[in-house]
């Protein structure tokens, strides 16, 4: 099969003209005189001689009012960066609540009866849940929290499945001044075991189970096992999903709560750990032998807990720098860092870039596939929820019961704006174009992606096949550190293949050489880094200011910058891209070139469907390349292929860059949000320990990994 050929110095989208002067952000630079992109984020990042009107201040406090985000107390300047920007406070002085801006102003107006969202399971039920329903149960919960002595600056964890509870609590613990820590649903023992430690959660909201391609995963006994590991958890709030029913009423349930939390008062009194029974509640489901482990002096269901609670609460108001979540990193280079985040800045940054960046309309109705346990849902929820817009939330897999589930769910919901992992549309490509027609896309106005590099075929095949040719892909880069994106184009501007735009409104960002010096311009690939922070920024790590310095603020020093760690470049036409992360570089031969580049040339090719580039260590070279390769449907593996595969690498990086092998394998090891977990397939193949693996959806990908290698 003849290689494809995709050229990424060739502009792919141009906007409908009609339809970019419609857009959110044409309506801004109208509103202040702005004529162009560049001018654009020079005004919003840069303090320009004779233009007060200008700069990272100017556009964080306009954006305030023009975004419509209220606080209770107007703040008293956009920052406080006397500290440097490591430490800058931002809105200082302010009071605000997360929970008011994306609920309880829309619950006590016309947007009361308006969906906040659309939800399915994966076995296809569905519900769709209003602003005012969100917001009495919202109240719920935070009434529960209260009555729990949870209160402002304390911890309460969510390993929850992708259920409609997940909003109300975490904005149940918005509106007490709590702080959410969201955990991946998709997390072993040891993972959440490990978040529950850090954090020191003493509540702990989580479920029996949820579906995943039609089988039951569970929840509760991983979470039990987790909190036997680490203790601090007092109290268990479990959500019945999987239709597991209590084995006594109600009333006996509350009854038995109540003399646990009397227990549990004498044996703190004593000193005396709480002995944990060994009764579980049996699924009310004949067919399943699935079995709900309990604790009666910790456990609560749901409905027994919150669903009874007073659906009236006073929403808290809160200083601009109070902490509102505790998100953590995935933890695949050392121990997971746990990122804080404050109310004013993660509902400042979350609300611009759905404003600007993928220009929410009032009718859109928005879908990011994500986990609240990762950064992109809780994104997704404060963003489209300040304007009152609809998001939809699913449960399940993506090719489950069929490889259209996406494309029928777009289809049938009439999904506006729809983001996804490169990794899993690359999966899904490969089961045929024919997927994808057989369903209506035409409601699609804007597609989005994050995570990791695009490779052009896939990228084009995303635009043309689902977006039809005509809807932009917002790519997008930044992180949980900031709640939000770095680099992100407009959905006005005209894309290259796999680009990533430019910088973010109000984002000042650059790309700089090993010693700091600036060399965007000079279109060649350098350290992306901030120059200045933005309200969002993380506040520091929970665990202190030490490691924070030393992740993010000790590489460039003079003047202090932000470290990404991503490997970037603007090309001539000004148009970024990035190239991986930079420790990941392959250092062959004294050059550098980045994984995500050799595996877009090996994708280029029609038999190749994903590819995984990994470095070894080499006698002659320092380091080799060994290419992982899934094959196309009904493409067979062949050495004639290997060699083909090696040879285009050597064409187009040169003879050095040529792999070392060409291995082919079925599937690569995956995370439950279709990044694909390179540091796995490097451990493999030279026989090391992968490490934590916990939030690995599958596990058997490795086994063929061995075998192949």
């Amino acid at each position: 099969m003849a290689p494809t050929e995709v050229d990424t110095d060739e502009v792919v989208h141009e906007p409908d003209p009609a339809v970019a002067e419609a857009t959110n952000v044409r309506a801004f630079m109208r509103e202040y005189g702005i004529d162009d992109h560049e001018s654009l984020i020079e005004r919003t990042t840069t303090d320009l001689d004779g233009e007060p009107d200008s700069g990272v201040d100017w556009f964080w406090d306009e954006v305030v009012d023009y975004l419509g985000v209220e606080f209770y107390d107007d703040y008293d300047a956009v920052r406080d960066d006397a500290d440097g920007p490591q430490f800058s406070d931002w809105y200082p002085g302010g009071e605000i609540n997360l929970a008011h801006n994306v609920l309880d102003r829309h619950a006590a107006g016309d947007d009361r009866d308006d969906v906040a969202c659309v939800w399915e399971g994966e076995p296809g039920d569905e519900r769709e849940v209003t602003f005012g329903e969100l917001h009495e149960q919202s109240n719920r919960v935070a009434n529960y929290l209260e009555s729990n002595g949870v209160g402002a600056g304390d911890t309460v964890g969510l390993y929850m499945a992708m259920v409609p509870e997940v909003m109300s609590v975490l904005y149940g613990c918005f509106k007490t001044g709590a702080i959410a820590v969201p955990i991946f649903s998709g997390f072993g023992v040891e993972a959440t075991a490990t978040r529950i430690d850090d954090s020191e959660c003493s509540v702990l909201f989580t479920g029996d189970g949820f579906y995943r391609r039609g089988s039951e995963v569970t929840l509760k006994d991983t979470a039990d096992e987790a909190i036997d590991e680490v203790g601090h958890v007092e109290s268990v709030v479990v959500y019945d999903r999987l239709g597991a029913s209590a084995a006594r009423s109600a009333a006996d349930t509350r009854a038995r709560s109540e003399r646990g939390r009397a227990q549990r008062g004498r044996d703190s009194e004593r000193g005396a750990e709480r002995p944990v029974s060994e009764a579980t509640r049996e699924r009310s489901d004949p067919d399943s032998d699935t079995e709900v482990p309990w604790d009666d002096g910790r456990d609560e269901w749901w409905t027994d807990s919150v669903a009874e609670r007073s659906s009236e609460y006073e929403t808290k108001s809160l200083p601009s720098d109070q902490e509102s979540m505790l998100l953590y990193s995935s933890g695949t280079t050392g121990t997971p860092k746990g990122i804080v985040h404050t109310h004013a800045g993660v509902q400042v940054q979350c609300a611009k870039e759905i404003h600007f960046g993928f220009d929410q309309k009032p009718d859109d109705v928005f879908w990011w596939v994500s986990d609240i346990g990762w950064m992109m849902g809780p994104w997704t929820l404060i963003g489209n929820h300040t304007f009152g817009g609809a998001v939809v939330m699913y449960e399940g897999a993506p090719d489950h019961p069929g490889p259209d589930r996406f494309w029928e769910m777009i289809d049938r919901h009439d999904v506006t704006q729809f983001g996804i992992s490169p990794t899993a549309i690359r999966a899904l490509r490969k089961h045929g174009d024919e997927h994808v027609e057989g369903h209506d896309l035409s409601s699609l106005r804007i597609l989005g992606s994050t995570g990791e590099p695009w490779d052009p075929e896939s990228w084009l095949w995303f635009y043309e096949h689902v977006g039809d040719g005509e809807a932009p892909i917002v790519n997008i880069s930044g992180g949980t550190e900031i709640c939000g994106c770095f680099l992100m184009p407009m959905p006005d501007q005209p894309l290259k293949p796999c680009t990533l735009g430019s910088p973010g409104l109000g984002m000042d960002i650059d790309i700089v050489d090993g010693a700091g010096e600036s060399i965007a311009d000079t279109h060649e690939r350098g350290y992306l880094v901030a120059r200045d922070s933005c309200p969002s920024m993380t506040e520091s790590l929970w665990s202190g200011d030490e490691r924070y310095l030393e992740e993010y603020w000790s590489t460039f020093t003079e003047p202090p910058m932000w470290d990404h760690g991503d490997w970037a470049q603007q090309d001539a036409d000004g148009f970024w891209f990035l190239h991986g992360r930079a420790d990941d570089a392959l250092n062959v031969a004294g050059r550098k070139v980045g994984p995500a580049e050799i595996e877009g040339v090996l994708i280029d090719h029609g038999a190749v469907n994903r590819a995984a580039a990994v470095g070894v260590d080499d006698d002659t070279t320092g380091t080799a390349v060994v290419a992982y390769v899934v094959l196309e449907s009904g493409v067979e593996p062949s050495e004639d292929l290997k060699s083909d595969l090696r040879a285009l690498v050597g064409e187009e990086h040169g003879k050095p860059f040529r792999p070392r092998e060409v291995l082919f394998v079925d599937e690569f090891p995956k995370t439950q949000s279709g990044k694909i977990i390179r540091r796995a397939i490097a451990a493999v193949h030279a026989g090391d320990d992968p490490g934590d693996l916990s939030s690995m959806e599958n596990p058997e990908a490795l086994s063929a990994l061995r075998e192949a290698s």
